[in-house]
């Protein structure tokens, strides 16, 4: 286990530290809340909390100070969860494991929590400090912002006083963020019906893709393991002869998937078997750049291992073509800043489970459900995307249920406060900072939404692969981020 107390900035790392040992998963936050809220007791610093759970913190303005505007320290309280297959972690209870590799810091095999804790924690050390020179602070703790921005939507509108906002949730050391796409989700649900099973079973396993961000990602072309056994099944079905037990794959909403597999009870096994491997060759060719570790898993099952009952040749054939014919990745570049995605769709996650009322134990009553998410910075591509998962849905006879669509933040590049954060990022990395807008979407756009005049930017450190176990943090751009907060606290 690798000792990161003794990492500069101290009071920060101090806190990550700290927080690697309390769950925080999203809608699980209580124990994050808890460390919130015992921090600003043990420090007299006011704080209060709404009904769904978000907390402020209020911190007077350093004496001679007391005349600059407030300025509100954004960051949410959740991480994403996600652990490689043959990881044992459970994450409501154990604490993460980190290791350094080279400036850089990961966890062992499991998600590192940077995306948000850095900016969590770096609220914390201003908060704690007693150097640090600033007007009037208020630093908002969100909670679930990895799962649909529930605690932006919801936060109260006299929560906050301060119309100056420093999100603290980018990744990217020396960027400016001033905009972000809208997105929403759609939930797939087709009735299934199962017969008795004839032929072998075999099992169809996608693995040893990147996954990743299914918004910061998504232009990378990285392999979606749901997509691609769809593909491999799809080709399957032109030649051979079999049905679909089982189907599974993906875990988040926003993150693309990294495996799937597949349980099937084919009539001549092993030629099939043949031939996903030659198609599999094929697809290891086309991800090499992007995926070189991608491999295909074959075998044949034992009968006990298998399901007792297959998918009758209806509905087999219904899922198959739902998931090979749903789309996935980037659907159209943005027209206004070169390089941005406007918008894009993930095919997040699939799995068989019981329909309402149903029993759930092969003999009928179970639904395939398939989870979406769309974004775009354009309301009406956002649309669009909804409405043709929906059509294709469906087609198929599923039922499709769309959440709740979040706005986006429409960049404002006469803004003060990105004058003053350019100039500070000017001055320590002596260069011009880039603006950029990020195809994801940030609780700025809620916020903005919430508190009209709010001036907002975005920035952080320089973090790789949030959403992955293969996700790092630069160790000197934290240092680097943090110190551009605290000349922004007393330049603003």
């Amino acid at each position: 286990m690798t000792d990161i107390t003794n990492l500069e900035p101290e009071l920060l790392w101090k806190h990550f530290e700290e927080i690697r040992k309390v769950p925080r998963a999203s809608k699980h936050e209580e124990r994050i809340r808890e460390y919130i809220t015992n921090f600003a007791i043990g420090h007299n610093l006011v704080y209060k909390s709404d009904k769904v759970g978000n907390i402020v913190i209020s911190k007077p303005a350093t004496s001679g100070l007391e005349s600059k505007p407030t300025v509100v320290l954004q960051s949410h309280m959740d991480m994403v969860c996600e652990k490689n297959a043959d990881k044992a972690h459970d994450f409501s209870k154990d604490p993460l494991s980190f290791k350094m590799d080279g400036d850089w810091l990961k966890a062992d095999g499991t998600t590192l929590g940077a995306d948000n804790g850095i900016g969590l924690c770096a609220s914390l050390a201003i908060l704690e400090s007693g150097d640090v020179k600033h007007g009037p602070i208020e630093a908002l703790f969100t909670i679930d912002e990895e799962t649909g921005l529930t605690g932006a939507f919801a936060l109260s509108n006299d929560m906050l006083k301060g119309r100056l906002m420093l999100n603290l949730d980018s990744e990217e050391l020396g960027a400016i963020y001033v905009g972000c796409a809208g997105g929403g989700d759609s939930s797939i649900r087709l009735p299934l019906k199962r017969e008795a099973p004839e032929g072998s079973p075999v099992r169809v396993a996608v693995k040893g893709l990147r996954g990743g961000h299914s918004g910061v990602d998504i232009h990378e072309q990285r392999g979606n393991a749901i997509k691609l056994l769809a593909r491999l099944l799809w080709d399957s079905a032109t030649r051979h002869d079999f049905a679909l037990a089982d189907i599974k794959g993906g875990n988040l909403r926003n993150a693309i998937p990294r495996e799937a597999e597949a349980v099937v009870f084919a009539a001549n096994p092993d030629p099939m078997m043949n031939d996903l491997m030659t198609e599999a060759n094929a697809i290891q060719a086309e991800l090499q750049k992007v995926d070189p570790d991608f491999r295909l898993e074959v075998s044949a099952l034992k009968p006990g291992e298998a399901p007792k009952a297959v998918l009758d040749a209806g509905s087999s054939l219904k899922v198959i073509g739902l998931l090979n014919g749903l789309p996935h990745g980037v659907l159209a570049m943005s027209l206004d800043i070169p390089g941005l995605v406007e918008t894009s769709c993930n095919l997040a996650v699939v799995g068989i489970e019981p329909a309402q009322g149903g029993t759930g134990d092969g003999s009928g009553g179970e639904v395939l459900k398939v989870q979406m998410s769309s974004r775009s910075s354009i309301g009406t591509r956002l649309r669009q995307s909804r409405d043709t998962i929906k059509s294709i849905a469906v087609m198929t006879g599923a039922d499709v249920q769309e959440g709740d669509a979040y706005p986006g933040w429409k960049p404002n590049l006469d803004s003060p406060l990105l004058k003053t954060v350019a100039g500070v990022y000017q001055n320590m990395l002596g260069k011009e900072p880039a603006r950029k807008a990020i195809h994801a979407g940030l609780e700025t756009g809620v916020i903005g939404e919430r508190f009209p005049g709010m001036d907002m930017v975005s920035i952080g450190p320089d973090i790789k692969y949030p959403h992955s176990p293969d996700e790092r943090v630069s160790i000197p751009s934290v240092a680097t981020f943090y110190k551009a907060v605290l000349k922004v606290l007393e330049s603003v």
